[in-house]
């Protein structure tokens, strides 16, 4: 036997009977046609409740917990770093950071933080950003500050 355009019909549960409300109290949909008593909702005009959903869509979405702000942080490098990867009279960079693999980026600002002591004199640094106390600590060892 062939199969024949005329014999084709959707699988069972596939379709469905739209709903006709507002066709008199016998069909079920009536009077008030779904839509309850009063509110916004039940008015003219407020087709499809787009402005109304949203609210139920923040709801249910699952939410981080936290906060993760836009803004990129500063990358930082120890003092104590810089005494194991330069010696007297280098230059402190982002790129010789980077080169040191001490950062991983130079989009970033770099910032130097205090922790440890500085033994190398005369460092130079160039585009980077200091804590209070690593700019003491970095002042007194005689360093050398570049634009």
């Amino acid at each position: 036997m062939v199969l024949r355009a005329h014999q084709l019909k959707p699988a069972t549960g596939a379709t469905k009977k739209r709903k006709r409300v507002g066709r008199g109290n016998a069909s079920g949909h009536g009077t008030y046609s779904t839509r309850g008593l009063k509110g916004q909702k039940s008015r003219s005009g407020v087709s499809g409740l787009k402005r109304l959903g949203m609210r139920q869509v923040l709801l249910r979405t699952p939410k981080q917990k936290g906060f993760k702000s836009a803004y990129a942080k500063d990358q930082v490098v120890n003092l104590s770093l810089l005494n194991e990867y330069f010696k007297d009279n280098d230059i402190v960079s982002p790129e010789t950071l980077l080169a040191k693999k001490l950062v991983k980026t130079t989009k970033n600002d770099i910032k130097i933080l205090a922790n440890g002591q500085l033994v190398l004199k005369n460092l130079r640094f160039k585009n980077v950003k200091f804590s209070g106390s690593a700019w003491e600590k970095i002042k007194t060892s005689g360093a050398v500050f570049e634009k």
